[in-house]
């Protein structure tokens, strides 16, 4: 994994490498290591989170809620920053499966596909923006969306008491779901300045939106910001996209 105005094919194997085996370990981490003392209510919490299991009673962890929710959020994030900048040129590696499953395993899904990826991305016809699923990825509304959903989930977990986040680490310290997910969260987190910078580089706007860079290490604030203020690819002439055909 490295930008399109990065080093080396030996630096970029290199990277990929250390991705690579970071993905390894985070695997092995979460399904050797991690805390697992609640099977039993980590089936219950996803059966009440995702609406399987009506009134019981039972008052889920206001943070809880709020994560979960946001993790449905992350992955739309990433489909509007990697189509179609993200996507590989090189060894022809397809993204959307990657996507797809992102929306159940979050950064465990993309990390192999960021260890594949390789710049620069192919060409984009003008007729693809006005296409499903580009013209809905490049859409302000869309982007405008997901940034007030997110920014709701971030005010209500932010207006938790304290003892929602005492209960919140008391779940991560032995669940299984919980700590995943929160660790998913981080993951997701951290690389999103990369593609932050990739996608505005693709856009030719580092001159006048490089300080998103810096934002966008604000977990999903960041990067969501980033998203409704970018220029839109209609307004990105074919000729000054990378890898585009000339006329």
């Amino acid at each position: 994994m490295k930008n399109e105005n990065g080093g080396g094919d030996g630096g970029g194997r290199t990277t990929s490498f250390l991705i690579l085996a970071l993905w390894g370990g985070l695997m092995y981490y979460v399904f050797n290591l991690a805390p697992n003392q609640t099977p039993s209510t980590d089936m219950y919490l996803v059966k009440k989170l995702c609406f399987l299991i009506g009134d019981d009673g039972f008052q889920l962890n206001q943070v809880i809620v709020s994560l979960w929710n946001i993790m449905g959020l992350w992955p739309l994030v990433y489909c509007m920053l990697l189509i179609p900048s993200g996507r590989s040129s090189k060894g022809n590696v397809p993204v959307f499966p990657f996507l797809i499953l992102s929306f159940f395993l979050g950064a465990y899904a993309l990390i192999p596909y960021f260890v594949l990826w390789r710049p620069p991305p192919p060409a984009i016809e003008e007729s693809e923006l006005k296409r499903w699923p580009i013209n809905f990825l490049d859409s302000k509304l869309t982007a405008g969306v997901i940034f007030a959903v997110g920014l709701g989930l971030i005010v209500n977990a932010g207006l938790a008491t304290g003892d929602n986040w005492k209960e919140y680490l008391q779940y991560f310290g032995g669940s299984r779901l919980i700590h995943a997910t929160s660790l998913d969260f981080a993951l997701l987190s951290t690389f999103a300045p990369f593609w932050v910078y990739n996608d505005m580089t693709v856009r030719k706007w580092t001159d006048k939106g490089f300080w998103l860079v810096p934002l966008s290490v604000v977990p999903f604030l960041g990067p969501a910001l980033y998203l409704l203020l970018r220029p839109s690819l209609s307004s990105v002439t074919a000729a000054s996209l990378p890898a585009s055909k000339e006329e």
